[in-house]
């Protein structure tokens, strides 16, 4: 007659000596817990009124120690003292001309600004693929 075969459980309950050797670790790091338990956590045994008192001591004020003048923040310059911005160029005669052009009068930059229609391949691919203009930059 054949004999029906092991389960894990009770192969793992038949290997007394494996479980006997974890019992025994467990314990030995059980105890070693307990004795190094003061050395690593016997702060939280303080009381607490005693914690308290602690807090409530005002701290010594620290000596005020006079900076080097390199380190005193000076008073705030109006930006106006240092940047200049001067009246726009005349518009330029070439599309080249317009890289790196500014332009006070809001109509003259149309293509500067968010939201321009965008004559590009990358448009005309959006139209067809029926995107809305929005999407398109």
């Amino acid at each position: 007659m054949s004999q029906k075969p092991m389960s894990i459980a009770e192969a793992e309950r038949m290997n007394l000596v494996a479980q006997d050797k974890i019992w025994r670790y467990r314990l030995k790091a059980e105890s070693e817990a307990q004795q190094n338990w003061a050395q690593n956590w016997g702060f939280l045994t303080t009381p607490l009124e005693e914690l308290i008192e602690c807090e409530e001591e005002t701290p010594t004020p620290k000596p005020k120690i006079q900076l080097p003048r390199r380190f005193h923040i000076r008073a705030v310059t109006p930006v106006e003292k240092y940047i200049k911005v001067l009246p726009s160029p005349p518009v330029p005669k070439t599309t080249q001309g317009f890289i790196g052009w500014r332009s006070g009068v809001p109509g003259l930059n149309k293509c500067l600004e968010y939201g321009a229609e965008s004559k590009s391949c990358l448009g005309t691919f959006a139209n067809e693929l029926g995107w809305p203009k929005q999407g398109i930059h």
